[in-house]
């Protein structure tokens, strides 16, 4: 997959219109759809997006995201997109549909079809939808595919909902509607090594900051080492004073410093709590890790 950030001639694709923060089974029902049309038709297919949310430019604050751009780049391209369009929304921002549609994604890319969700717009101030797609279609040359909402126990999987559900602790239905855990990937960095003293040695991550963040808790996790348990948080009975991902892979003694780590979320087992000891807290690990 190529990706570019600027505009290009690239004519006669199959794009894929939206945000995609998660890319979860909804956002992969759109970009399948582009590029299964690709597939039979012989021509390649395209993601269309930002670089940012385009809240951050109209409310000069960013989402939490579901994913790091990497990562989401990285789902995309297991997707079977050939082209990534990551541009600045600003560029773009002031554009009537029309002139979206006509000047953007028709002048750049002559596309074949256009696939979007079912909740799709675009345009200054929201004047294109999938009812304009649908009407412009034949204009100018395309088939248009408005993919219905995917649903989980009767509800739309959403990016919104799925932020909610990763900030209430429900990792597993969250996981369900992304179709792949949730997870976070770093360097293994150096902790004040409290772990080691009490038989626990742990691999610390900076939490990333762009990502919506969790509850502070104890986590089931797998990890590209092993199975783990994970504490995220402030950890309050060594009195630490900022938030860290502390992650204990079982039966595993191997020194990681400086290593790239991925730790994918199974479960919450428990919140974080202060305890009276380290002896204190070495029991409730020893029971964390029996509930893994």
């Amino acid at each position: 997959m190529q990706i570019f950030t600027e505009l290009n001639k690239n004519p006669d694709l199959s794009l894929a219109l939206g945000f995609f923060d998660g890319v979860h089974l909804g956002h992969q029902a759109v970009i399948k759809s582009a590029v299964e049309y690709a597939h039979k038709n012989g021509n390649k297919s395209a993601v269309i997006t930002f670089s940012d949310h385009p809240c951050c430019y109209f409310w000069g604050v960013c989402p939490k995201y579901i994913l790091t751009r990497k990562q989401r780049e990285q789902k995309i391209e297991k997707l079977g997109i050939d082209y990534l369009y990551e541009l600045d929304f600003e560029s773009i921002a002031g554009l009537t549909a029309q002139d979206y549609l006509k000047d953007i994604l028709v002048n750049h890319f002559t596309p074949v079809s256009i696939s979007t969700g079912w909740n799709h717009n675009f345009g200054c101030q929201k004047s294109g939808d999938v009812k304009f797609l649908h009407e412009n279609s034949k204009k100018y040359g395309y088939e248009y595919f408005e993919l219905p909402p995917q649903k989980l126990d009767n509800e739309t999987i959403s990016s919104t909902t799925i932020r909610k559900l990763l900030s209430d602790g429900n990792i597993a239905k969250a996981n369900d509607m992304l179709g792949s855990k949730f997870s976070i990937s770093g360097e293994v960095v150096k902790g004040n090594q409290i772990g080691r003293t009490i038989g626990f040695n742990t691999a610390n991550l900076v939490y990333p900051t762009e990502l919506i963040e969790l509850p502070y808790g104890v986590y089931s996790v797998d990890t590209n080492y092993g199975k783990a348990i994970a504490n995220f948080g402030i950890r309050p009975t060594v009195n630490g004073s900022h938030a860290v991902l502390e992650v204990h892979i079982l039966d595993f003694d191997k020194d990681i410093y400086s290593e790239a780590i991925t730790v994918e979320f199974n479960k919450m087992i428990r919140p974080e709590k202060k305890f009276a000891s380290l002896d204190a807290l070495k029991t409730q690990i020893k029971q964390d890790i029996d509930n893994i």
